[in-house]
């Protein structure tokens, strides 16, 4: 089997477990098991909770959090796909590296890839260690989807054809009938939609690591208000320094109130960047390779509006509130899809 065979192989390995990765956090974030093991990157000093439960002096370090099995064990999992993760991405690493005279992969975004591995490690210990602060839980989050985008940005640009085909395609394979300046609009208003969902993704991180999904617990009014009062200084204070343990948030109603209330707004801003930059292409003949995926952008759009609305009017049961973080995740695969056959 060739080199390009082993990274496209890992690449789309990565990308599936990337994706359960996030959605596992987000499952471990929602319930409450961030701090099932209190220590990084063990769990009460041993390497399965299996081994902590068995230990009677596991729990003297940690006076206070004893040992819930069903959280440990959650946190722990989700440490496990991670570590596995991590090999996939040192090995397409090291294989981009050995490959690089064939121009099979671009090495600079290998290297942004292992250096985003080394980041997200540093933030998951520090997510433990600094007790859920939610500007690292948020940074958490933010580069477990960059992780994501990074590994699904290769397999896209990976070569189908042959060994010595060159990777990076050029724009002119999304363009028939001469319409340059209608691709640089698209890629424009594409750019635009990935930046607006970006922004909201962080939102989202920044709802649930201050718990306030539930600030606002009807739609489409807001505390039964269209613009509820809410603090919003406190609600983006984004340091309250260290010693802090913020598990089951430390803000009040009307803080948590302004960050939900902020997130809607995020997702109206979103949702009309991403359906302007798909339906923009769609209309638009010049771009036949990327109408494909501007109708994946609308689905994958659709599908997240109905679970984030769902959320709200079923009272935010735990599977639709994971959900709605594999619902941002498709997301942002259709939109890197998109700016692919776009560039």
């Amino acid at each position: 089997m060739t080199v390009a065979r082993w990274i496209r192989r890992l690449c789309i390995a990565g990308v599936l477990l990337c994706f359960v990765v996030v959605v596992l956090g987000a499952y471990v974030r929602l319930t409450a098991a961030g701090l099932g093991c209190p220590d990084w990157p063990g769990c009460y000093g041993h390497l399965t909770p299996a081994g902590a439960a068995q230990s009677a002096d596991a729990t003297g370090a940690f006076p206070g959090r004893p040992l819930e099995p069903g959280k440990a064990w959650r946190e722990m999992i989700h440490r496990y796909a991670v570590g596995t993760l991590s090999v996939i991405v040192i090995l397409v690493t090291a294989l981009s590296l050995s490959a690089r005279r064939q121009r099979v992969v671009s090495v600079p975004l290998a290297l942004v890839l292992f250096a985003t591995l080394i980041m997200q490690a540093l933030l998951g210990m520090l997510t433990v260690t600094w007790r859920l602060n939610p500007l690292i839980v948020t940074l958490h989050l933010l580069f477990g989807m960059t992780t994501l985008g990074l590994f699904w940005w290769l397999l896209l640009s990976l070569p189908r054809g042959s060994w010595g085909a060159t990777a990076l395609q050029g724009a002119g394979h999304a363009v028939s009938g001469g319409g340059a300046s209608t691709l640089v609009h698209a890629r424009r208003l594409t750019l635009l939609g990935l930046a607006a969902l970006a922004l909201q993704i962080a939102l989202g991180g920044w709802t649930s690591s201050n718990y306030a999904a539930i600030a606002c617990p009807d739609f489409p009014t807001c505390q039964n208000a269209w613009w509820p009062h809410g603090d919003f200084h406190n609600a983006f204070t984004v340091w309250r320094g260290l010693g802090v343990n913020y598990e089951g948030g430390v803000l009040d109603n009307s803080a948590r109130v302004a960050i939900h209330f902020t997130h809607r707004l995020g997702a109206l801003v979103t949702t009309a960047a991403l359906a302007l930059a798909a339906l923009f292409v769609l209309r638009r003949r010049s771009l036949p390779a990327a109408r494909p995926r501007a109708w994946a952008v609308l689905a994958a759009l659709a599908l997240q509006l109905t679970i984030g609305i769902s959320m709200v009017l079923k009272t935010f049961p735990l599977w639709l509130a994971t959900a709605h973080t594999a619902g941002a995740a498709q997301l942002l695969l259709a939109t890197l899809a998109l700016l692919r056959a776009l560039s």
